[in-house]
């Protein structure tokens, strides 16, 4: 065991990213972020308001409009994305530290996934930008074709959950197609996202192209969504906030993307191979401590595999280790905050009041009272009616469910005001295909959970989402559409 010595690791504060310089809050506040693990501080950071939010958008916005980046082409733009990606890659064990000591999240996730994933968004829509093709037709001896332009400055609102990976996975697209941008990083866990400046300089990317401005959502978030400079908002984040900000950016008629809550159903038949999908619903619900928006959260279990599938669960959770992100064994680690642990912890005794089983954990981890740890829960027998069913908890927490027919099984993974995601587990493919293509969710999985094909769209149905990103789609909503016809 190879535990990394926190005393050995340099964590900077915080400065506001504008204009290609870190600067201070005008009013010079800060604010702290703690490490999950200890709640202990980690670094002071700057706590902008809405005139430093102002400067950055409206330093975006004379950059757009000299055409340094927009004008450029898009081979230009894509060296400079792909010398990025490369920046990441290179420093890609300082940025997991820092990922996970800001998040709570082990180790060997955000340096075997979130890290590398980030870099590979950067050069997955660099290269494709090269090769978007622009419409063109003929007819009645006219020529109409296409063209496809930067939309302008763009807001890009992340969550503390993935942050480093979700800061990339909207930059790079409108980057790519030659927006400048603002991002907000969440005020849980900012530093990574704020370490993406450096990147930016050392790459060449111009000054005023990416700036990175942290403060609290009610005053940094709501001049983001509403400055009528900004033409694209794509926000990441809980189903009720999405609609303020949706609400917002009405004002001015800007378009939104919103990917927003889930409560997955992850369905498995009684035809499944039980190992295989006890394997992947373990990390389809504990992977990040089990704060992911694709979490599989409801485990519905055919009865006739229910009392198995559960005794191998229950076994496998049992394993799962518990402890110090920063040791590479570590398979899951500290919640983000103790207002959300304490939330989580709430869930869980809501769902005992109504009547579910505990089957395991249900209380915080002993011998590490000092950080925000949550044992790994399974409630069981659980009615789909149940808060615990309907709400997303955003934590360790998996309720299983029981039904008995296919038909069952639709009604309830869409008896829910969610529509992210999903997963089936069956060696049936036709019933597989079946119940995917009836099941009311943007993404759903057969026999595997979390496999992304960045050029497939992402997005969620009814109060999952508006809106998808994701190869094409990314490029469509960050650009303006214009035909052009002439006459031949």
């Amino acid at each position: 065991m190879n535990v990394l010595a926190k005393e050995q690791i340099k964590i900077n504060d915080a400065k506001l990213f504008i204009n290609g310089e870190y600067r201070d809050a005008i009013t010079g506040e800060t604010f702290d972020t703690v490490d999950p693990a200890t709640n202990k501080k980690l670094a002071a950071v700057a706590k902008a308001d809405e005139r430093d939010t102002k400067d950055a958008i409206d330093v975006a916005k004379r950059t757009f409009d000299s055409g340094v980046w927009s004008d450029m082409s898009v081979d230009e733009r894509a060296k400079i994305l792909c010398r990025m990606s490369d920046l990441v890659l290179e420093r890609a064990d300082e940025l997991a530290l820092v990922e996970t000591m800001d998040v709570g999240k082990p180790i060997k996730e955000s340096r075997g996934f979130d890290i590398p994933r980030s870099a590979s968004n950067l050069r997955f829509f660099a290269e494709m930008a090269k090769y978007m093709n622009q419409e063109h037709y003929e007819q009645h001896k006219h020529m109409s074709y296409s063209k496809y332009a930067p939309a302008g400055v763009t807001s890009l609102i992340i969550p503390w959950n993935l942050p480093f990976m979700q800061m990339t996975w909207k930059a790079s697209a409108a980057l790519a197609v030659g927006n400048t941008v603002v991002v907000k990083p969440a005020s849980y866990t900012p530093l990574s996202a704020v370490m993406m400046g450096e990147i930016a300089n050392e790459a060449g990317l111009p000054p005023g192209v990416l700036n990175i401005i942290t403060g609290p959502g009610g005053t940094v978030g709501t001049e983001m969504t509403i400055n009528p400079n900004v033409r694209r908002i794509s926000f990441v984040g809980e189903s009720n906030t999405g609609k303020t900000v949706m609400q917002n950016a009405a004002t001015q008629l800007i378009p939104v993307s919103l990917e927003l809550g889930g409560k997955s159903a992850n369905i498995v038949f009684e035809d499944a191979d039980l190992d295989e999908a006890v394997a992947g619903s373990i990390e389809a619900i504990f992977r990040n401590q089990g704060e992911i928006c694709l979490a599989g959260s409801r485990i519905l279990v055919q009865q006739s595999v229910y009392d198995k599938f559960l005794e191998k669960f229950v076994n496998a959770v049992k394993k799962i280790k518990v402890g110090n992100p920063l040791d590479p064994d570590t398979d899951m680690g500290a919640l983000v905050s103790k207002g959300h642990l304490e939330t989580v912890d709430g869930y869980v005794q809501s769902g005992l009041e109504e009547g579910a089983k505990l089957a395991i954990g249900g209380k915080r981890v002993e011998g590490l009272s000092e950080g925000n740890f949550y044992e790994p829960t399974v409630l069981y027998d659980v009615n789909n009616k149940m808060k615990v069913a309907q709400e997303e908890i955003f934590g360790p927490v998996p309720v299983i469910i029981p039904f008995k027919t296919e038909e069952e099984a639709i009604k309830i993974a869409n008896d829910s005001i969610y529509g992210l995601a999903g997963v089936v587990w069956s060696n049936d493919l036709r019933r597989a295909h079946r119940v995917a293509a009836q099941v009311n969710s943007g993404l759903l999985w057969i026999n595997c959970w979390y496999y992304r094909d960045l050029r497939t769209p992402f997005g969620g149905a009814k109060a999952s989402g508006i809106g998808r990103e994701g190869g094409r789609h990314s490029f469509e909503f960050y650009s303006e559409a214009k035909t052009i016809t002439m006459k031949l």
